[in-house]
């Protein structure tokens, strides 16, 4: 497809190593600043949100916490209970 509206990834960095990680995150970036909307369902949550600009976390199959990404990776409970810790340090996402 030459020209996608959108794009749905499901799990892109399962089993990945993190230099592929890393490519995948790269090239989400560089089709969101091509206008592209990218929809991005991911375990790797500090990834994802940092990739972001809207989170949505889902426990059990319903949505727990909803907004924007970098007020989720900033919230600690958030962190303690699906980030493996506190609030993730603020950081821009990675350049193509």
């Amino acid at each position: 497809m030459a020209d996608p509206k959108i794009v749905l990834l499901d799990e892109s960095s399962m089993g990945l190593d993190p230099r592929a990680t890393t490519t995948v995150c790269e090239q989400v970036v560089r089709m969101r600043e091509a206008g592209t909307a990218v929809l991005l369902v991911e375990q790797n949550a500090r990834w994802a949100l940092k990739t972001a600009d809207l989170g949505c976390v889902l426990d059990l199959g319903r949505v727990h916490i909803s907004g924007p990404a970098s007020q989720l990776l900033a919230d600690p409970q958030l962190g303690e209970l699906y980030l493996g810790g506190g609030p993730a340090e603020p950081t821009a996402p990675p350049k193509p």
